[in-house]
């Protein structure tokens, strides 16, 4: 009897957790969003680096906002993709004053950022705004709102401002960690790369389960792009030749293979961890989003997808080993240039050789917000489904 018991148990447990794993993904029933919460770096940044430092200059903005708007862009970047998707006003930086409305959400995501802090100044490049930073931004933003809204008596008051049980029911979006990679680039052979990129997951790792601890409870993480498919650091655009002919350096794309490896190193070590979490916390979703696959899918589709070699920068001027970026004047040989956009950046995917175009955040986030890139492959609308197993 008891051999019986077990045969059966063996044969039914793993189709009953099948079943629910099914049940979980393919639930008809969308989350309850209230707001979004999202944490990053120049990718997603709305206004940050623009509020704080100095604003954006022309001609970024140009193609939806026709000004600047603090994105690093001609238009919208994925994040304002993922909050029009969920019928949410575009997400207002944390820190600019003029004209905001928090009712739906707040953005901490700040250009330059990165997970663990740099010896770096703003004018080297660098931010206070690290990942640690924005993450107590978002806890004084809701203990203060939560005390405003408890104390105003004006509904023209409190409607600017996520009601206090709004935050268990937001969608906490987070895409940060390139410009960690990026510096750990920077100093190859001189450190321990691997410990540096488990350095950084670890960090990461600490404040994603302090907001866990603040009342978080759906988290959707994309994982680093290709950052050796960042034009600007291409041979093409550098006068490079030293490695261009050894084997293996560069891709098919003409990627840089080493720090595109890195950064897949760091996607890795970051999908263990979101594992790890989804086992620790029963009580919450952890969506992992392959944004590496899905920027590496239209980088090798370009052409059929109707965008230029994505080798070409619209906005900027790369040329005899000058760099000089979207917006800037310089002197260049005694003549003075001016680093201009191109006439149609919707046919280009990089914007100014380090940032996408509105055209390609577009491509992007409609393979994303659908599951296709998602573990598991849940859309935005049910991400909060992610119910472990």
């Amino acid at each position: 009897m008891g051999f019986l018991v077990q045969l059966v148990a063996f044969i039914l447990l793993p189709l009953l957790a099948s079943m629910r794993a099914e049940d979980t993904i393919n639930s008809s029933q969308p989350c309850d969003f209230r707001a979004i919460f999202n944490f990053g770096d120049s990718n997603s940044d709305t206004g940050c680096m623009a509020a704080a430092f100095y604003p954006e200059v022309s001609p970024y903005g140009q193609t939806f906002f026709h000004e600047p708007v603090g994105r690093a862009s001609d238009g919208r970047l994925i994040i304002d993709f993922i909050a029009q998707h969920l019928r949410f006003p575009l997400l207002s930086a944390y820190i600019n004053s003029i004209g905001t409305s928090y009712r739906h959400g707040a953005n901490f995501a700040a250009g330059s950022s990165t997970i663990r802090r740099q010896n770096r100044t703003v004018f080297e490049g660098g931010t206070p705004f690290t990942f640690e930073i924005q993450i107590e931004q978002f806890n004084q933003f809701k203990q203060r709102t939560g005390k405003f809204f408890n104390q105003a008596r004006k509904n023209s008051f409190r409607r600017h401002f996520p009601r206090p049980e709004d935050f268990a029911k937001a969608v906490y979006t987070f895409d940060i960690g390139q410009n960690d990679i990026a510096a750990a680039i920077n100093r190859v052979g001189t450190e321990d790369s691997h410990a540096v990129i488990s350095d950084i997951v670890e960090h990461f790792a600490e404040q994603v389960e302090y907001l866990h601890k603040l009342g978080a409870r759906t988290f959707w993480i994309h994982n680093s792009g290709p950052i050796g498919c960042l034009p600007v650091a291409m041979p093409v655009h550098n006068n490079a030749t030293n490695h261009t002919q050894e084997a293996g350096y560069l891709d098919q794309n003409g990627c840089i293979n080493y720090q595109n490896d890195m950064a897949r190193e760091f996607n890795k070590k970051l999908k263990n961890f979101v594992l790890k979490l989804r086992a620790k916390f029963l009580d919450a979703s952890f969506i992992y989003v392959d944004m590496f696959s899905a920027k590496y899918e239209l980088i090798s589709n370009a052409n059929k997808e109707g965008f230029v070699e994505p080798s070409e920068i619209c906005c900027g001027y790369h040329k005899d080993g000058y760099h000089l970026y979207c917006g800037n004047k310089a002197m260049i040989n005694g003549k003075e240039v001016f680093a201009g956009s191109c006439g149609d950046p919707s046919k280009y995917i990089s914007w100014d050789g380090v940032h996408y175009t509105e055209a390609a955040n577009r491509w992007i986030a409609n393979r994303i917000i659908n599951g296709s890139f998602s573990d598991p492959p849940l859309s935005l609308t049910h991400s909060c489904r992610a119910v472990p197993i």
